[in-house]
Parts: structure tokens; sequence; C-alpha cells
């Protein structure tokens, strides 16, 4: 499905979703409003003529001074023959899309995809621990990369380019050397048992 049959389908499917083509040199690309991604998101994995059940990647955009200043990134799959996606009779043409939703700065909030794709987790809590964009209903939320207890976000365009930091967290490690040896000897006799199970002896009647 081209790009116009594709924003045409979407428009009937999402009356009230605000969808607009941009333009890309590498696959189709839409803009969607962030109050209709989900129903968006919904029709684009549940579509038989659609079937975007993969979410290559999620990432963001800060392009301050702009407004908005933040651009979420979608990146999804349909990977054809190689996947039905359930109720469907038929496989979809394998296809790539972009799909961009636009965040102001001083309500940087989307609502998160993990319930339509659980593979967002980890990506969107990169997003969030990085340029503080907060994903709506996302089932755990925090800093992925950075430490705990640091402080901003480090791919604002506002983020300082160098910064001095002493951890906060790190203590020596305490264990001796006869004490790491024996931690390995019984996780590998652990995984042993577990590759190799010993079948319960009958019992004698």
């Amino acid at each position: 499905m081209d790009a116009s049959g594709l924003l045409d389908l979407l428009r009937v499917a999402v009356p009230g979703a605000a969808i607009e083509p941009l333009s890309a040199v590498d696959m189709p690309t839409l803009a969607v409003d962030r109050d209709h991604l989900l129903e968006v998101s919904r029709v684009l994995r549940d579509d038989p003529r659609l079937q975007y059940a993969l979410l290559v990647d999620v990432t963001a955009v800060d392009r301050l001074p702009n407004e908005p200043r933040f651009e979420m990134v979608y990146h999804m799959a349909c990977i054809g023959a190689a996947f039905l996606t359930a109720g469907a009779t038929a496989p979809a043409q394998a296809s790539r899309l972009r799909l961009k939703v636009g965040l102001p700065a001083d309500d940087a909030r989307v609502p998160s995809v993990t319930g339509i794709w659980p593979t967002a987790g980890w990506p969107e809590r990169e997003v969030f621990d990085l340029f503080g964009i907060i994903f709506v209903d996302h089932p755990d939320l925090r800093r992925i990369l950075m430490p705990d207890d640091w402080e901003g976000y480090p791919l604002r365009r506002d983020s300082p380019v160098q910064i001095r930091k002493d951890a906060a967290s790190w203590s020596p490690l305490q264990m001796t050397a006869e004490e790491f040896a024996r931690n390995v000897r019984v996780g590998h006799d652990k995984a042993v048992k577990r590759a190799h199970p010993v079948a319960p002896k009958p019992d004698v009647q």
C-alpha cells in the first residue's frame, strides 16, 4: 500500500485524528497528534491490510528552539508472509513505516504504546532517561542508562555538553577470591542440574 492509500485508510479508521504525510526519502512517514496515537497504532497493528506487528524502534528528537520542541519517532514494520496478524487470512505486503508525534516543551507527555507493542518498554525508558519525556501508563518508567541520582536529561539540547560528576553509589567489592570461586562452582553445579535433571526413581512396592 502506498503512502496516500495508507493515509486514506487511517483517516477513515480514526476519523478524529490529525494525520499528515511528511516528506522522507527512505520510507512512508506520517505525523499524528498524540491524543490519537494509541488508536492509530492499533489500526496499524491490527488492520489485515497493514499488519505492522513489529515495532522496530522508539526514539525522540529535541528541536529546541522550535515548538513543538520534542518529536517522538516510531519505526515499525510489516514483515509480510513471515508473520500473520491474528484474524487476518492473508499476509500484508512487507513494508516499513515511520510515525511522528510532536510534543510541546511545557507538556512533554505521550501515551505509552507498551500495551500495543510490548517491545516499546525499554526504548520508552531510554527516551524518558535521556530526554525527560513522560510515557503515560508505562508499567515501569524509570532510568535505564543514567544513575538514579542523575540530574537532568543528557540528550536535551540545553543540557551541558561537558560535565564532571562523582559517582554517588559506588562501593568496593566485598568478596574474597575464595568466595568468588565458590559462587562460580555453585552456579555451575546448578546449571548442570538444570540441563541434566535426574529422573526420579520408581517406587518399590
